[in-house]
């Protein structure tokens, strides 16, 4: 691997290794390198971010006075873009959404139900996430959660996102940035530097409304997280969270759930020890439990949210992957999808787990319950 010192690599935003169990970061946030590699480092970056200069966004206006001046302008930088509109028989499908911070227990029971056996130490840190709220950002829909809330849209649909940035106590831009919708730069949610266009930057106290198309490609689950100056650090405090976008009104399964597998490691949270993690939550008891009944079409979609490959094993069940390959343990990497659905026919407790060993005795197992 590349010296992470190395002017070589100053465009990378992190170059990722393995110590001692835990991942080893290396951010360059504003051209300043800042490492990640004991805990309370994460305040480093946060103050890195929070000196990162508010770009000039991107739009016709500056690169007509950049060319004003001499400045040699790219034309792709001047395009400018409109707003999406549904196809016809399409619909607005309109989300009012929150960036916070939250004290979050990452093992709430304290126990680890499979072994029954303590976990000891503190399993507490502040987290960043996105929060649902009401029209207008009136009230919160639910409780802060990691993942966010997840996002549906059918083919034709257009997702409007009216995204609020309150990490004043973090004093650092955050966006939102989707995979798998079609979308125009403006509303990409990336931080480019001198090239950011204006959905890429939002500050603290501020808003933005993002517009992305659901299109005949966009069928399937997929991640969307902060991808401002200090993403890599947000998304792996808990800025994540889901789109599912399905074809024009095709029926959703009778019990589905998303699973993001992640880490909470050290140099993030600040705690002793690190933690693998399934939606925030480490060790069966603190995970998801999920429950159906036989006869239920049931659906389950892995997604990987950290640096490391994952496997998706449910006991007692096989499903077709996409090449009609029956399957019990297919790998995903990061901010990749895999889908288990069947019908369901097997009574029981299961469990369901990554099957990288390390991961699963780290916290990365769950309990899913099947009534007859």
């Amino acid at each position: 691997m590349p010296d992470p010192f190395d002017s070589r690599s100053s465009r990378r935003n992190f170059l990722a290794t393995a110590a001692g169990g835990a991942a080893a970061f290396y951010c360059t946030i504003g051209n300043e390198n800042v490492s990640l590699e004991k805990a309370g480092d994460a305040a480093k970056a946060d103050a890195a971010a929070a000196r990162v200069e508010r770009p000039r966004f991107v739009t016709s206006r500056s690169g007509a006075r950049a060319a004003a001046t001499g400045a040699v302008v790219d034309p792709v930088d001047q395009l400018t873009f409109g707003k999406p509109v549904p196809d016809p028989g399409g619909r607005i499908v309109e989300y009012w959404i929150r960036a916070r911070t939250v004290k979050w227990n990452i093992v709430p029971t304290k126990r680890d139900a499979w072994h029954d056996v303590p976990i000891p130490g503190k399993t507490q840190f502040k987290a960043v996430c996105y929060q649902q709220m009401t029209d207008g950002f009136a009230s919160p829909v639910g409780p802060p959660s990691i993942p966010g809330p997840t996002l549906h849209a059918e083919v034709g649909d257009v997702i409007v996102c009216h995204f609020r940035n309150e990490l004043i106590d973090l004093n650092q831009a955050v966006t939102m940035h989707p995979h798998g919708v079609r979308y125009t730069p403006d509303y990409d949610g990336v931080y480019l530097g001198k090239y950011t266009r204006i959905g890429g930057f939002i500050g603290p106290g501020e808003e933005f409304t993002y517009r992305w198309e659901a299109r005949p490609d966009s069928v399937g689950v997929w991640p969307y997280h902060d991808h401002g100056p200090n993403h890599t650090l947000n998304t792996f405090r808990g800025l994540f969270g889901s789109l599912v976008i399905r074809p024009k009104g095709a029926p959703a399964p009778d019990n589905e759930t998303v699973l993001f597998f992640h880490s909470f490691d050290p140099p993030i949270t600040g705690l002793q020890r690190g933690f693998q993690c399934i939606n925030g939550r480490a060790f069966a008891g603190n995970t998801p439990t999920i429950r159906a009944k036989v006869g239920q079409d049931v659906a389950m979609h892995a997604i990987g949210m950290n640096n490391d490959f994952h496997d998706f094993h449910i006991h007692g069940h096989r499903w077709k992957n996409d090449a009609g390959v029956f399957t019990d343990n297919p790998t995903f990497g990061p901010n990749e999808t895999v889908t288990a659905r069947w019908i369901e026919d097997n009574p029981g407790r299961w469990m369901y787990h990554c099957h990288v060993f390390a991961h699963q005795d780290g916290g990365m197992t769950g309990y899913y319950l099947v009534d007859p």
